[in-house]
């Protein structure tokens, strides 16, 4: 594995069956995302990039090809394994953050670190001091309905850093935020990266948000083609 190397896939594909067709999504799709940088795969509505970004979270299998996390391959574990992986070295933020309703901000954050085992009070002081490094420390009670749109999805940034990951994956984070919101999003998780040394993955329609990622790939017609 080449230094600092997180997540990787080499001649990646995946094919659906429609009847007796044969549809191929994408195609020997090779990538590798590194610790302490942030990258973006860009593509329209429809290219595949969600499929992609599953397929990279062990999510779904591919048809052919191999997704590496921390030099383990997916295809080479069980679903429980694969379950227990993305506990430990992944962390997601979702276009609608995907928070439980029914719990505060700091119970949400909590919940990875819950399912990991971590002692509870131990559990309780990090996640209120993840929520203080993400401007949240007077919303720890706060339930989602109680937060605007921003925050919530800085509580979604903070559950997903809960157990120190390797790799953070984001399907369109800014999709449903205001322009100054999705600025101060984005200057959140540069912090974060530095902070951390920890590898973020951005998959969006937004080509606005390539100017300050460190790689970037567009997704089109089955290809992957880097664009920085």
């Amino acid at each position: 594995m080449s230094e600092g190397l997180v997540l990787e896939c080499q001649a990646l594909s995946k094919q659906y069956q429609d009847g007796k067709q044969t549809v191929d999504v994408f195609h020997s799709i090779d990538f590798g995302l590194y610790k302490g940088t942030a990258c973006a795969i860009v593509g329209a509505s429809g290219s595949g990039k969600t499929t992609l970004l599953n397929l990279l979270a062990g999510l779904d299998l591919s048809t052919s090809g191999d997704v590496k996390l921390a030099q383990v391959s997916w295809a080479n574990i069980s679903d429980a394994k694969r379950a227990k992986m993305r506990n430990k070295e992944m962390g997601f933020v979702y276009q609608f953050h995907h928070l439980l309703p029914e719990f505060s901000a700091l119970e949400n954050v909590l919940m990875p670190m819950w399912i990991a085992g971590v002692d509870k009070k131990e559990a309780k002081k990090q996640g209120e001091a993840l929520l203080t490094q993400v401007g949240l420390g007077d919303r720890y009670h706060h339930k989602p309905s109680q937060l605007s749109g921003g925050e919530r999805q800085r509580v979604a940034i903070a559950r997903a850093l809960a157990n120190r990951p390797a790799c953070v994956l984001m399907d369109e984070p800014t999709g449903n935020l205001d322009e100054k919101t999705s600025l101060d999003i984005q200057n959140l998780i540069n912090e974060l990266k530095a902070t951390y040394d920890m590898a973020f993955l951005i998959v969006t329609h937004d080509e606005k948000m390539l100017g300050w990622m460190d790689s970037a790939y567009r997704l089109s017609q089955g290809a992957l083609t880097q664009l920085k």
